[in-house]
């Protein structure tokens, strides 16, 4: 590595900065004079000299004020009789609004583009006074070839290497402030072991024999969402899976459990779920992928965004084979008719200092709060900026490129209440050009981060959004009591809630929303207890009273307008031990338990049910709230029940009228309809679309903790 020039070279100057671009401030160890002052010049490092006058003068500090815009990219010097300092460049600088003017790049060729003639390098590091490339065909070594870059518009410094490059890695080396920092390409699409390096290479070798077109079209408004991780659903250990915690593990076929039923990828089809959505499968930094059997993590530990997870692959060696066997995973699940939905994790870094963010463009990417200190209302330490154009551009780009490259149908954003709403609307825009039906969902919290609420992609700001979903968490509390105090009761309980926030959820929330599909309701995910283990938790009862308040969640969820979501496992009443936040637990707490699934294959067969019941008929699913106000009726029930009925919808599906009752309460409820011949497809045993049995509309009884649903042709 080279020397950097030292930014002191006497001993009279502390410390020059330039905290904005027309504003240094110079630090002094001692009292400096007025003929000293009167000395002072600044000159480039190509002799040019910049025009200046004295702003305020402080025992040992200046404020200069610069006649003309500093130009980022050139070294420059205070000079104080025979002391010299090189002017360093304030983080503060590249946080103002004329930064972000003056240096917005709105190319798309940043990073790393593969020819087999030849490869560009684009890098964008405006405050950077040199960029190298550190180039080796030798993943582990330290032996580079140095190609300087060349500084071009708006601070992207570039170079094309000549010839076949395929297979070589790379890093870049900036030098900033006197100092130089090693990073790699934040847009580094291929990796070694661990992000040790990026790689270059071909994305069409990476690419499945076929990407397949769905047999079975499904809209945002059919969509069924189910959440896994990859390696909780293939790591057991009698699943017959061979390809245990591997993206591959979802493209074998046929697999049986040891109790002989169907598992992995034909499970999940014969659920009837439209989209399987996956915790994060970009490069994460909480596993060591070389050896990935003795940690495990969620991945939520964002470091590298535009490559694969290594952890998940075969070989995380080599660059390529993560990128393949992730894009035949897709490939095959597209192939059996479900759509994939991937977790991004836009509003933090796993480690902010060590980041190639912070190591590129030193103060830019991250929000800071009034006391000067990093923002953090992810609670991990640092929250992106997402507000500022490069890092929105960044934004952007990832989810086109994750949507283009590997054909994903859909992105639902950790945190997304700390991410920017100018952001969301231009992530949707493209998106939406690019895939009409893809379906974008978000965690709408409002955190505490240093940006005003109004702005950003909150719960609340939900109408000014109307291209995302949100996860609506009123709904999920008044069925199961708040997911933060355990003890906490709901509906399913029999407690007193607020009946108008249940009702809104079967609604779709037309409060909060633009129309229903913005509606994401759940009743678990992967993080929180699981509803099992709440259950547990909350009341003192029987496991067999606590198995009918789980299928009255879960048939609330699925026979609502919006969109359903089910973690994985839910169908049989997963359990992770009490453990309510388990991103780093082993994978004895976190494995998809097949034994489990086999013990509760009854709850299984009435989930699947449930879920064979919205898709048969469109009037679950209505499209706007206007559809849905002139179809629905609410009936009159007593304490601790819901029921409504969908009239004449057979415009929708094959059933005139729906009713649907929810009885939480320990009683049986007696309920009288019109005369006519009814056919009862869910009740406490069962759901199906064979009709269980038939009645004349005269008299129906439902039992206690139960769901029933009723339809005439």
């Amino acid at each position: 590595m080279d020397q950097a020039k030292p930014l002191i070279s006497q001993t009279i100057l502390k410390n020059v900065q330039l905290i904005d671009f027309f504003t240094i401030e110079a630090e002094f160890k001692k009292n400096i004079e007025m003929e000293d002052i009167n000395s002072l010049h600044i000159k480039s490092d190509t002799h040019q000299q910049l025009s200046f006058f004295i702003e305020s003068i402080g025992a040992n500090r200046l404020i200069l004020k610069l006649e003309e815009p500093y130009i980022l990219g050139q070294i420059s010097y205070l000079q104080l009789n025979e002391d010299k300092a090189v002017i360093g460049i304030s983080p503060t600088l590249v946080r103002t609004e004329l930064f972000d003017q003056l240096y917005y790049y709105p190319g798309d060729d940043l990073g790393v583009h593969y020819h087999k003639e030849k490869t560009s390098v684009a890098v964008w590091a405006p405050t950077a006074n040199e960029v190298k490339l550190l180039l080796t065909n030798d993943w582990n070594g330290d032996k580079n070839q140095i190609i300087p870059l060349i500084r071009t518009e708006k601070g992207v410094w570039r170079t094309t290497l000549e010839g076949d490059f395929e297979l070589f890695f790379y890093q870049l080396e900036v030098l900033i402030n006197g100092e130089w920092r090693k990073a790699n390409d934040p847009y580094a699409k291929m990796l070694t072991v661990n992000g040790q390096k990026a790689m270059i290479g071909d994305l069409r070798k990476t690419d499945p024999n076929d990407w397949p077109v769905y047999s079975l079209p499904v809209t945002n408004q059919d969509a069924i969402i189910y959440e896994l991780h990859i390696r909780d659903f293939t790591i057991g250990r009698n699943n017959g899976i061979v390809a245990k915690g591997k993206y591959e593990g979802l493209t074998e076929k046929n697999t049986v459990t040891i109790q002989g039923i169907r598992s992995g990828l034909d499970y999940l089809k014969q659920l009837g779920i439209t989209h399987v959505e996956f915790l994060p499968v970009n490069d994460f930094g909480s596993v060591d992928e070389a050896n990935w059997q003795k940690q495990y993590n969620w991945g939520y530990d964002p470091v590298h965004y535009f490559a694969p997870e290594g952890s998940y692959a075969t070989d995380p060696y080599h660059g390529y084979t993560r990128l393949s066997e992730l894009k035949e995973m897709i490939a095959t699940l597209h192939q059996n008719n479900l759509k994939v939905i991937l977790d991004v994790v836009f509003n933090h870094v796993y480690i902010q200092e060590q980041s190639d963010f912070e190591q590129l463009v030193p103060g830019y990417y991250f929000r800071i709060s009034p006391n000067g200190q990093l923002s953090n209302g992810t609670g991990v330490g640092n929250d992106l900026a997402t507000e500022r154009k490069m890092v929105r551009k960044f934004i952007v780009d990832c989810v086109t490129y994750w949507l283009e490259e590997y054909d994903v149908d859909g992105f639902r954003f950790d945190l997304m209440g700390i991410i920017d709403i100018e952001t969301m609307k231009q992530v949707a825009c493209q998106v939406r050009k690019r895939k009409p039906n893809a379906l974008l969902l978000g965690e709408g919290w409002d955190l505490a981060t240093a940006y005003p609420v109004e702005k950003r992609a909150t719960l609340s700001q939900a109408k000014q959004i109307p291209d995302l979903a949100f996860f609506e968490d009123n709904f999920r509390d008044v069925i199961k009591g708040s997911t933060f105090a355990i003890t906490a009761q709901g509906f399913i309980h029999g407690a007193q809630i607020d009946m108008q926030l249940l009702m809104s959820g079967v609604l779709g929330n037309p409060e909060l929303f633009h129309s229903p599909q913005q509606a994401i309701h759940y009743v678990e995910a992967h993080d929180n207890h699981t509803l099992w283990d709440k259950l547990e938790r909350s009341t003192k009862e029987d496991n067999s009273i606590r198995m009918k308040r789980h299928r009255l969640a879960s048939a609330l969820v699925l026979l609502s307008q919006g969109i359903p979501f089910l973690h994985a496992g839910q169908e049989f009443f997963r359990t992770k031990y009490g453990d309510e936040n388990s991103y780093n637990a082993d994978d004895f707490i976190n494995q998809f338990d097949w034994e489990r699934c086999y013990e509760y294959r009854g709850n299984v067969e009435f989930v699947k049910g449930l879920i064979a019941v919205r898709k048969a008929h469109g009037a679950f699913r209505l499209p706007t709230y206007k559809q849905i106000f002139e179809h629905i009726k609410w009936l009159k029930t007593s304490e601790g029940c819901l029921a409504f009925m969908l009239k004449e919808v057979e415009q929708y599906g094959e059933w005139k009228d729906i009713i649907v009752i929810f009885n939480a309460s320990m009683h049986k409820k007696q309920f009288s309809f019109d005369y006519g011949n009814w056919q009862v497809v869910v009740d406490e045993q069962a759901a199906s679309l064979i009709p269980l049995y038939t009645f004349n509309g005269e008299s129906l009884e439902v039992n206690p903790l139960s769901t029933v649903v009723c339809v005439k042709l």
